[in-house]
């Protein structure tokens, strides 16, 4: 089999390494099977898509509507190396899963807008299939409602008209869509249960998503929340689009 190529961005290694695990975990790939670049470290290499069978974008904490005069020169360096290789993936439909950061590359790469209207309290919340969700490949076997953990200063505004909406939740419209056929966005954490939850949290305590002396409730909740379903993204996603060398 090709192997998958997950992009990541996270600064802070236990969380990077936290996500890169729970990735492989709740795909069923091992780490032959699933290659792992941190782009925050390095500039991306020359990716050559038809060595993979899809590319996945985890998340970070770099938030696209912040002003270009405010982003520091190593997001505004990983933006543009994204975004170059957005326009190849997305002009061959070639298979992609972004996942929170994903939404504001995305959105942004096809002049749709991201802003923090729609940011959200981090821990669980209930997520709703719209029509497209539920007749789409990736979400067949979810249920038409149900709980993922989410936790975000900025989210989509406006759809691309380009984007079919396959997801939603009270306080977020758009917590999932999809480019033309293979491109996939999450807004909410599809590789994220409880013990990754609390990762997240104490790494980014003080990052401004929560008052810092509610870290242990919000640990506590995510315990408390059932999660089992979104995950079944992941494994859809590589059952879908896996390519034989």
């Amino acid at each position: 089999m090709k192997p998958f190529l997950l992009i990541q961005s996270r600064p802070e290694t236990v969380a990077s390494d936290n996500e890169y695990e729970s990735f492989l975990r709740f795909s069923g790939l091992d780490d032959i099977q699933l290659e792992r670049f941190r782009i925050e470290s390095s500039p991306l290499p020359d990716i050559k898509l038809d060595n993979y069978s899809g590319i996945i974008v985890g998340g970070g904490p770099f938030n696209a509507s912040t002003s270009h005069a405010q982003k520091s020169e190593v997001q505004k360096r990983l933006e543009t190396e994204l975004y170059s290789l957005l326009d190849t993936i997305i002009e061959r439909d070639f298979p992609f899963l972004g996942a929170c950061y994903g939404v504001g590359l995305v959105v942004t790469h096809q002049n749709g807008v991201v802003s923090q209207k729609y940011s959200e309290s981090v821990g669980p919340s209930e997520i709703t299939l719209t029509e497209h969700g539920i007749a789409d490949p990736l979400l067949v076997d979810l249920p038409e409602n149900f709980v993922a953990f989410v936790g975000h200063k900025e989210a989509c505004e406006t759809l691309p008209e380009s984007a079919t909406l396959l997801a939603s939740s009270a306080p977020c419209p758009v917590q999932m869509f999809r480019v033309k056929q293979n491109v996939y966005v999450t807004q909410f954490h599809p590789e994220l249960d409880s013990h990754g939850l609390e990762v997240r949290i104490n790494t980014y305590k003080n990052a401004g998503y929560f008052p810092p002396e509610s870290a242990e409730e919000l640990i506590a909740q995510g315990y408390a929340a059932n999660v089992q379903e979104p995950v079944k993204i992941l494994r859809n996603f590589v059952k879908r689009f896996a390519k034989t060398g």
